[in-house]
């Protein structure tokens, strides 16, 4: 496998936290976001999307972050990533939607590029619209854990909501977001944290990361 993808990408972060559970093997190849590398014509030529994550598996490059780790657990349902009984992957799923389709669209790159050129709005108010809408979803979020009484984890190990919440959370943490009302995500952020697969998938570990490289 080689996944295409940037460090600080939330969604190729979720894709590698995905891999790192499942226990696959893959090539992390750098697509720079801040170059436009993900507009590049061989880039969507085989991404038409023109984004990332892109997965290169099993003769097929698959795209969107959200299908291709529906995708790993069912082509390789070793260490599942969405828990046995229906009513606990409706929980899963419930959360983990809330953030992926909620806080990505709003939140991502090309928005944030937006507001800032064309629209010429100052990096205050873009910083501004970003807190807002993370707490439209992590404080449901949040009080769902709670109606829940999730631990740790949500259930009994890191499965797809640990998956997308990490990304979100460190995102969170880049643009200075006040977490300490979210006691159970930040509970579970360092839980995941502390364990080897969230360390390696973490942006800083990344191969294309200035952090690595310095």
């Amino acid at each position: 496998m080689r996944l295409f993808g940037y460090y600080r990408s939330s969604t190729s972060y979720r894709l590698r936290i995905a891999l790192e559970l499942k226990g696959l093997e893959y090539e992390n190849v750098g697509v720079n976001l801040l170059e436009d590398g993900q507009k590049d014509p061989a880039f969507t030529s085989r991404n038409p999307f023109g984004s990332v994550p892109m997965l290169e598996a099993d003769g097929r490059d698959r795209a969107q972050s959200m299908a291709l780790i529906e995708w790993l657990d069912e082509a390789y349902p070793e260490n599942p990533l969405l828990p046995e009984s229906i009513e606990d992957r409706y929980t899963a799923r419930e959360l983990t939607y809330a953030i992926a389709t909620e806080l990505h669209a709003p939140l991502n790159l090309p928005v944030l590029k937006y507001l800032k050129k064309p629209l010429g709005h100052p990096q205050s108010v873009i910083d501004h619209w970003y807190r807002h809408w993370l707490k439209r979803t992590l404080d449901p979020v949040e009080a769902r854990l709670k109606q829940l009484d999730a631990g740790p984890f949500l259930f009994d190990k890191p499965g797809i909501f640990e998956c997308i919440l990490i990304p979100q959370v460190y995102n969170a943490r880049r643009f200075h977001y006040d977490l300490t009302l979210h006691p159970r995500i930040t509970r579970i952020e360092a839980a995941c944290l502390a364990l080897p697969a969230f360390q390696r998938a973490h942006p800083d570990k990344q191969n294309d990361s200035p952090e690595r490289n310095a």
